[in-house]
């Protein structure tokens, strides 16, 4: 079964395509939350716990591609730094509504 799956180069690159599309979506959908708050609520941002984790999400990913251009960061330590990316994309989606309180609290 290992050997169907692809080179482990091939889902390096593939991670890091991934990243490379969707830090700019994340960026341009945080700058929307907070044109949109602005034109609601009359104010960009207020520190609530979503978009406190939306900003370190973006943060993580944002050091992880410094690290891969002017580290050279790659394989191992690029694919750990993704996963652990990912789980704080998970918390921000699922956990900030669930544990923390704040206007973006759905539970």
């Amino acid at each position: 079964i290992y050997a169907s799956f692809p080179s482990l180069e091939k889902i390096d690159e593939l991670g890091y395509k991934a990243v490379m599309v969707g830090f700019p979506l994340l960026a341009f959908g945080t700058i929307l939350g907070a044109m949109w708050a602005n034109y609601a609520w009359g104010g960009y941002w207020s520190w609530d716990p979503k978009e406190t984790w939306a900003l370190i999400v973006w943060l993580i990913y944002g050091a992880y591609i410094h690290a891969r251009m002017n580290r050279g960061w790659e394989g191992h330590r690029a694919a750990v730094y993704q996963v652990f990316g990912l789980l704080m994309v998970i918390f921000c989606f699922w956990g900030v509504n669930f544990l923390l309180s704040g206007l973006h609290a759905y539970a």
